[in-house]
């Protein structure tokens, strides 16, 4: 074959090489980050309870992966002198509809696991949600939208998942969960929102340490008052001889403008062994959000949740929340509490956000402990990136 013949077949050769590379995915990196700081002073009858002060509360440091229908993010934080994981997952996105997430996530279930604690818009999240919602957890999701549907499925087991992984007698214990968030919406961004969904769960028992030994028959349900400067439980149950948990939450989420409102309520029955009464928990919250400053709200479809107002913007937020903790017929008192708190977050740029934050919190009916109440006088500068 002559150079004559050959070399227009090598330069179509080289275009459809060319061609394939210049449609082949780009591996995109990007580093993320976000440090909080925060400053409080509180008043209360149990003041030596809660110190005054200033805390970095949190600092992360991570990197976010795209490359074509892949994606993936890590990033590790520091928290009251403790440095650990937070989210590192991998997600595959079949098409624009569904997708599959593997690793450690905030799991679904809820309008409050859209966002991760600080990103709440009422400071710190409501001792309800923080109580009754999943959190970051070790697991499998499944995702699907579509423009009137938003669908979360997952697996995942237990918090000590991570720190007993290399310790087969526990990694073989471990108790497991299946979440799952449907919501049905209607939204139009700068517009009308109004959005429907119904959460469900079933857990198996989890860890629980009893002198010397790792038992899995039980459940622990916690929360702190909703401050970072002190750290202090408000209410808190383990319930013991257990079966299985079922989760029921329904939710609701409505925006007209530039005002919003946030309601959820949250069901928990634990069956139990050796004859003993089944224990139920239960606790609700309502969010009334408004732009003082600023545009409308706008909806993210892929998380079924409101954005965040622009840079620029003043908004107000007023929060009542309520979990109750203890059940007579269990003979299980782990506490009731009543929590109120009103936030003014000012947007001063995609990556800084301050936060002013007033909370009064009463807990009561908590065995081991008194009953107490808190006002919170809070701030937060907060840097995302």
């Amino acid at each position: 074959m002559t150079l004559k013949r050959t070399l227009p077949i090598l330069l179509s050769l080289f275009s459809l090489y060319s061609f394939a590379q210049d449609n082949e995915p780009k591996l995109k990196l990007a580093p993320t980050g976000r440090v909080l700081i925060d400053g409080a002073l509180y008043a209360s009858p149990q003041k030596e309870n809660f110190p005054d002060g200033m805390a970095i509360s949190e600092a992360r440091l991570g990197a976010k992966m795209s490359y074509g229908k892949w994606s993936a993010l890590m990033d590790v934080a520091y928290s009251y002198a403790k440095i650990g994981l937070r989210n590192m997952w991998i997600q595959y996105d079949f098409n624009e509809h569904n997708s599959v997430r593997f690793g450690n996530f905030i799991q679904p279930y809820g309008l409050m696991s859209t966002t991760s604690n600080s990103l709440k818009a009422t400071y710190e999240q409501p001792i309800a949600g923080a109580c009754f919602t999943p959190g970051i957890q070790l697991g499998v999701m499944y995702g699907f939208k579509n423009k009137s549907f938003w669908c979360g499925a997952s697996f995942h087991v237990e918090s000590s998942a991570l720190s007993n992984a290399m310790n087969a007698p526990l990694f073989n214990q471990q108790g497991y969960s299946i979440l799952s968030r449907l919501v049905w919406r209607k939204a139009k961004d700068g517009g009308s929102i109004l959005q429907a969904g119904i959460n469900g769960g079933f857990c198996t028992p989890q860890r629980r340490v009893e002198g010397n030994e790792d038992i899995h028959d039980g459940f622990t349900i916690s929360a702190n008052y909703p401050t970072k400067v002190a750290q202090r439980q408000a209410v808190g149950a383990t319930i013991t001889d257990s079966r299985n948990m079922f989760k029921l939450s329904p939710e609701l989420l409505v925006s007209l403008g530039r005002v919003a409102l946030e309601a959820e309520y949250y069901f928990e029955q634990v069956n139990r062994k050796n004859n003993l009464h089944s224990y139920v928990s239960h606790g609700a919250f309502a969010t009334l959000r408004g732009v003082i400053i600023g545009e409308n709200y706008s909806y993210d479809a892929t998380t079924a949740y409101v954005k965040a107002p622009k840079p620029g913007s003043l908004e107000c937020v007023v929060n009542y929340n309520y979990a109750k903790l203890s059940d007579s017929a269990a003979n299980i008192f782990g506490g009731r509490a009543n929590s109120v708190n009103v936030t003014f977050n000012y947007y001063f740029n995609p990556y800084i956000t301050a936060r002013l934050n007033y909370t009064y919190t009463h807990a009561w009916d908590h065995t081991g402990f008194d009953p107490t109440s808190l006002n919170g006088f809070q701030a937060r500068l907060m840097v995302l990136f």
